[in-house]
C-alpha cells in the first residue's frame, strides 16, 4: 500500500503536470521557430517565382519580336 499522504500524491501529480507543460512549451517554441523559417522560405520561393514569371514574359516578348522580324524578312 502507498504510505504517501494525499498532499504528497497531489504534489507528485502537480510536478508531473509541470514537467509535461514545460515539455509542451518547448515543443510549441520549436514549432513556432519552424513556422517562421517556413514562412521565410515561402517568401523567398514566391519572390523567385515572381522573378521567373517576369523573365518568361520578357522571353515571350523577345520571341514575338524575332517572329515579327522573320515574317518581315520572308515577306
Amino acid at each position: 500500500m502507498d504510505n504517501r499522504t494525499s498532499i504528497e500524491i497531489l504534489a507528485g501529480k502537480v510536478s508531473q503536470i509541470l514537467e509535461v507543460n514545460s515539455s509542451l512549451k518547448e515543443e510549441v517554441d520549436a514549432i513556432r521557430m519552424e513556422l517562421v523559417t517556413l514562412k521565410a522560405e515561402r517568401e523567398l520561393k514566391n519572390a523567385e517565382i515572381d522573378r521567373l514569371i517576369e523573365e518568361n514574359l520578357k522571353k515571350d516578348i523577345e520571341i514575338e519580336e524575332i517572329v515579327s522580324k522573320i515574317e518581315t524578312i520572308l515577306g
